[in-house]
């Protein structure tokens, strides 16, 4: 028996859940998150916990049971509390700022990036350079704030780049001239 899959799920008493077979639909104060299991993977909420089963011994059926529990604890907390991921900007006149539905980063390039924000996730910019990812979906919020490191991911020699806030980031020695 996976030892994630087989732990209930709490349920706080702000959020709603409706199982319909597969179907799980999560509502509660940040929003409505739902999502299909796969199959051989049964979900049922008894009292204030979701409870996660499988149906069959196989290795698939095993390995989506722990994940299965994971996904659905996610949703559960994303609508109750929420995801973040914070990013940094360092470099001289990096910077980035949040216009409507669109992060605008100027990374040091001939151009400004433009990345549109999707749906349910929200960005804020703060002294220019420090970006906040917030929203109830933690595989949206974890997608995004990747998204906004890669245009520039921080370099080895002088460290320029949009890094996670408490990312280490090695640094090279460079060229010595003899």
């Amino acid at each position: 028996m996976s030892r994630i899959g087989k732990m209930p799920i709490p349920v706080p008493q702000q959020v709603k859940v409706s199982i319909e077979g597969r179907n799980i639909a999560v509502q509660g104060p940040n929003g409505t998150l739902d999502w299909k299991a796969p199959p051989r993977i049964s979900v049922a909420q008894e009292g204030d916990s979701i409870l996660v089963r499988r149906d069959g011994e196989d290795k698939h059926t095993k390995s989506c049971h722990g994940l299965t529990r994971a996904l659905v604890n996610n949703m559960v907390l994303g609508v109750s509390r929420g995801f973040f991921k914070e990013l940094e900007i360092q470099g001289v006149g990096f910077k980035a700022a949040v216009k409507g539905s669109v992060i605008e980063l100027n990374l040091g390039y001939s151009h400004t990036i433009s990345y549109p924000i999707q749906e349910g996730v929200k960005v804020t910019v703060t002294e220019g350079t420090k970006i906040r990812v917030e929203g109830s979906d933690k595989q949206a919020v974890g997608r995004v704030a990747a998204e906004i490191r890669a245009f520039y991911p921080p370099e080895p020699y002088k460290g320029k780049g949009v890094r996670y806030k408490d990312e280490q980031v090695t640094r090279k020695e460079g060229k010595t001239v003899q």
